[in-house]
């Protein structure tokens, strides 16, 4: 697979949003203490912004108001005619994107790092919307590299029917973080301290690219959606099951393909690019 997205220039402006859902409380509390004091994320001539996205469904610890939030960062809504009448999410949408974009362009932020929780049990995940985004791939490595032994997964959303407009997507690099099991509207402190380091790593790596560091050929596996399969239902549309107890909050099963692709990746102020492989493992 042919690389195409190359970061050459040093990052300048990073976002960091919680509360995109409601009542996933750990990027909110985060964000919020960050805003009182955002010591521990700032690296030197690096912007870092945190920001609470859904403030409405925040304060109702609910996970939207009027429709998902994560959902609606198309180019229909973003363009639609500002108006009382338009849900709240989609309105917020285009505050957002007057904040950190426009989406698509080159005034919009670098990178912005978008915080969840789960109720599965996924431990610490990367969300990728990207294969051929080498300088994700690299930072994710990092990541994980860093948290070891602690694992952390990546989980790579492309897929041609089961596209969604993400929060995260009005920058150049949009980086889902998701963190689990945590119940909706709970914090755990376990759970806090992993999306912490998360992100510290993150801003570490962003902090050393800009530096001119170089890094090694690295591999990453990652997960894939194949498909989406729903509960058994009733004929009145119900669900008619339930998750078996042996299999209620059990990791992923393991992947039984590996495909691999090469790619190249460039840190700023090199002229050396480092050839790494990108492992998609596929489950079954």
């Amino acid at each position: 697979m042919t690389s195409c997205h190359v970061a050459d220039d040093p990052i300048k402006k990073v976002a960091i949003f919680g509360g995109t859902h409601g009542n996933e409380l750990t990027g909110v509390f985060l964000v919020k203490h960050w805003l009182e004091n955002g010591t521990e994320i700032q690296r030197t001539g690096l912007e870092v912004k945190p920001f609470i996205t859904n403030p409405r469904a925040v304060k109702k610890c609910t996970r939207y108001v009027d429709c998902d939030l994560n959902r609606v960062f198309d180019p229909e809504n973003l363009g639609k005619k500002m108006s009382e009448d338009l849900p709240y999410e989609v309105r917020r949408a285009q505050e957002i994107n007057h904040l950190f974009g426009p989406k698509d362009s080159e005034d919009s932020y670098d990178i912005i790092f978008d915080l969840h929780n789960t109720t599965s049990n996924m431990g610490c995940t990367l969300i990728l919307e990207d294969s051929r985004n080498d300088f994700l791939i690299q930072m994710f490595h990092y990541i994980k590299m860093s948290l070891a032994p602690l694992p952390c997964y990546v989980y790579l959303t492309e897929h041609p029917s089961l596209k969604y407009a993400t929060t995260r997507s009005i920058a150049k690099y949009a980086v889902g973080i998701e963190v689990g099991p945590q119940p909706q509207g709970v914090l755990r402190a376990d759970i806090l301290d992993q999306m912490r380091k998360m992100i510290k790593h993150a801003l570490d790596f962003i902090h050393n690219f800009n530096e001119g560091k170089e890094f090694p050929p690295c591999a990453i596996e990652v997960y894939k959606i194949m498909e989406k399969v729903d509960y058994p239902r009733n004929k009145s549309g119900e669900i008619a099951a339930i998750i078996h107890p042996k299999l209620q909050q059990s990791q992923a099963p393991s992947p039984r393909k590996a495909l691999s692709t090469k790619s190249r990746t460039q840190p700023a102020a090199s002229d050396s690019p480092l050839a790494h492989e990108l492992q998609l493992l596929l489950l079954h």
